[in-house]
């Protein structure tokens, strides 16, 4: 199973995130637990200083802007 974190305070561009990354797993067809990291020290720990995140299996694949919905995918499918 996947790991996904989406990194931010619960801003518009957060959530927009959040729901991105859950049309993408499910255009992608893989099983994974999205999970919301709303604490700045859990988000400082990645060393990115703008928000929304996003973190597939602790690896971080984009900041401070909202990844399409495919491209997520293609990062689920190629990581």
């Amino acid at each position: 199973m996947r790991r996904i974190e989406v990194l931010g305070p619960g801003c518009a561009n957060c959530r927009r995130l959040e729901a991105n990354a859950r049309q993408a797993v499910a255009m992608a067809g893989v099983e994974a637990e999205i999970i919301k990291v709303e604490d700045y020290g859990a988000i400082m720990a990645y060393g990115i200083m703008s928000t929304p995140g996003l973190v597939i299996d602790g690896k971080v694949m984009s900041y401070g802007r909202v990844p399409r919905p495919g491209d997520i995918a293609e990062w689920l499918l190629g990581a």
